[in-house]
């Protein structure tokens, strides 16, 4: 699946060698990183400027890294900010220098989401390549993996087998055996990520990640940043401006994250997203001759979904291997279709053949989501994401009691994904690193204007979402997309690309509230 489509609100539910670019004096560390550390629920401590200098000054030595056209360096960053002088680590940087014609405006580092995700993978991948032609003409397109991340001092946590046996595990329980099952399981991976990883898991937060932004943002010379985030890369585009808001140059946020929403609201927020999405491909399917589920109405595709999930729970269907197609993996298959309508008539031919006793197609799409490779190894995306989620915000549930007492709730906002999405959500209640962020608005007074945009049918970040940091962001503009899949810039809408092309280029913002379709 394209990392472009990344948002994981839980870790279950992408010629120039030798050359060196040095930071100049616009790069260097200033009073506004102290001061930015009041900003509300930041969860980092003091941070003296002084003391950075040396990583805004350092050089980077760019190589050929393997894709044609694109370059790689290493940079580093103080593990700890409160202690510059202490540990460093090594994060991953790409670019793609500017093609022309045209003047070159800077660089426009971009980041896919997740968290997880990988921004390097998805330059390399998609944005160095597939971004509108004018604005990579003028760009530098730069990519940093955030801490934690695939290649920047990454977080680990299980075996591939240890993972093969975790994404199985039913998250739907119906007894306290079950119960007590699920629960042991996110034990034992937050014991993993401990055992694994414990030195860096109390510095992945987001806050740490837009830090290690700005220190790119010197080194490659730039006054101000100009960025691109999708989905989680939202919430670090806003905690940068935040915390730099004199240095935000041209931000589009994409798929917005509320910062304002605790972790409960946000998880039952994002499992309605799912609800609404999935009707849409119910109201689809049920147009189309192979549509598995019934071709009367969309109740009926949902009603027979949820009754298929519950035949797996009790009876899982071959895959060709060593692993069953259960609820838990057919449920996550289902929800990675979810990100794209491209992916709707692959889902519609991996549910005719699990109905038929084959689960193979359902195993890849979640295979997809969790980024699982055939040899049977994992990607650090759940890793990470589950590090950077349960440090930024308190756990959505201390307990089973309380997923108990709160899943009704999560079965009104989806009747097909409630239960389980809400069981998912007690993963960080087990976390060995206490949160160091809290919920909060951001406003970023100061800030230059900033385009925010939201998809008024999107399953991962609803569109309300999107809305609500518009209004909080001080100079914030919002820009919506009526339709269905996750974020909207390079999907398809001309509107769209035209409006953010031209604030990327020119600086010009979209008028507040433009729509598009």
């Amino acid at each position: 699946m394209d990392t472009r489509h990344l948002f994981r609100i839980s870790a279950t539910a992408l010629v120039a060698a030798g050359l060196l670019i040095s930071g100049c004096s616009s790069g260097s560390p200033s009073s506004e990183a102290s001061a930015s550390n009041s900003a509300s629920g930041s969860g980092s401590a003091a941070v003296d400027p002084a003391a950075l200098k040396k990583f805004y000054g350092q050089k980077l030595a760019w190589r050929a890294c393997g894709v044609a056209g694109f370059q790689c360096a290493t940079m580093k960053a103080p593990l700890d900010y409160a202690k510059p002088d202490g540990t460093q680590i090594k994060l991953a940087v790409a670019r793609k220098k500017a093609t022309g014609p045209g003047k070159r405006i800077g660089s426009l580092l971009v980041n896919p989401g997740g968290p997880g995700g990988s921004a390097v993978g998805y330059l390399q991948g998609y944005a160095g390549i597939g971004y509108p032609a004018p604005v990579r003409a003028r760009y530098d397109m730069v990519a940093v993996d955030p801490r934690g991340v695939a290649r920047s001092t990454p977080v680990e946590c299980l075996s591939g087998k240890e993972m093969d046996a975790y994404t199985q595990v039913d998250q739907t329980p119906d007894d306290k055996a079950e119960t007590d099952r699920l629960a042991t399981s996110f034990k034992r991976f937050a014991q993993g990520c401990e055992r694994r990883s414990g030195a860096i898991l109390p510095h992945v937060s987001t806050v740490d990640a837009a830090r290690d932004m700005d220190i790119a943002r010197g080194v490659l010379g730039d006054k101000k940043l100009s960025y691109v985030g999708a989905s989680y890369g939202t919430f670090l585009g806003s905690t940068y401006a935040e915390l730099f808001p004199k240095r935000t140059g041209r931000l589009v946020l994409d798929g917005a994250m509320d910062p304002s929403l605790p972790a409960r609201t946000l998880n039952r927020d994002q499992t309605a997203g799912f609800e609404t999405a999935f009707r849409s491909f119910a109201t689809d399917c049920v147009k189309q001759a192979d549509c598995p589920l019934g071709t009367e109405s969309a109740a009926e595709v949902s009603t027979r979904m949820k009754a298929f999930f519950a035949t797996l729970d009790a009876k899982p269907v071959p895959t060709g291997e060593s692993r069953e197609l259960g609820e838990s993996l057919a449920t996550t298959g289902v929800i990675a279709a979810m990100y794209d309508e491209s992916a709707w008539p692959q889902l519609r031919g991996a549910l005719t053949s699990a109905m038929d006793g084959d689960g193979a197609g359902l195993l890849a799409l979640a295979d997809s989501y969790y980024e699982r490779e055939s040899n049977g190894s994992y990607a650090n995306l759940m890793f990470a994401n589950s590090a950077v989620n349960c440090l930024d915000l308190p756990p959505a549930f201390a307990n089973s009691a309380e997923v108990t007492a709160a899943t009704p709730s999560f079965e009104k906002a989806s009747p097909v994904f409630g239960k389980g999405l809400a069981w998912a959500s007690l993963n960080c209640a087990y976390w060995p690193t206490k949160a160091t962020g809290a919920p909060h608005r951001i406003e970023a007074k100061g800030a230059a204007p900033i385009v925010v945009v939201g998809t008024t049918r999107d399953p991962a970040t609803p569109y309300k979402w999107a809305q609500s940091l518009a209004r909080q962001l001080s100079s914030g503009t919002l820009l919506t997309y009526d339709g269905d899949g996750h974020t909207a810039y390079g999907r398809g809408s001309d509107c769209i690309d035209t409006a953010i092309n031209t604030y990327l280029l020119e600086g010009t913002p979209p008028k507040d509230g433009k729509k598009c379709s």
